[in-house]
């Protein structure tokens, strides 16, 4: 679980981060979020262990998505920590504690390229693992 001194102690009826993942991933399948990538980055930081990364078509489709995202989450009993970015509606992150999602229109994703930020890290820890007994 990331943070946990962020959310103090998880109530019981509060979701997870594998089920957290799973009801955020729904509500972006239902708003058809596109190109969805999920990184499991548990081995790799302290901070989360999912970041969510989707594009919305535009601006409005974008806002849309992560206010989906936040609203239900908050109704799941996982009020988002943070959301950033939703006035320019280019590149919004909701930061569920244990899931990350960063919702971006397609110039920007392109831009950036979350994925491939953290791409090198998890190929370093692949070729550094321990060779299988």
């Amino acid at each position: 679980m990331a943070r946990d001194a962020g959310r103090n102690e998880r109530s019981r009826s509060e979701p997870g981060g594998d089920e957290l993942l799973r009801l955020v991933m729904a509500d972006l399948e239902e708003l058809k979020a596109d190109d969805v990538e999920v990184l499991d980055v548990r081995e790799l930081t302290d901070v989360t262990d999912y970041m969510v990364v989707a594009t919305g078509r535009t601006a409005r489709h974008v806002r849309a998505i992560t206010e989906k995202v936040a609203v239900s989450a908050k109704h799941r009993g996982a009020p988002p920590l943070g959301v950033e970015g939703e006035r320019e509606g280019d590149w919004v992150l909701v930061d569920l504690c244990d899931v990350v999602v960063h919702v971006m229109q397609p110039e920007t994703r392109n831009l950036y390229q979350l994925e491939k930020l953290w791409s090198p890290v998890m190929a370093i820890r692949e070729q550094t693992a321990a060779p299988p007994t």
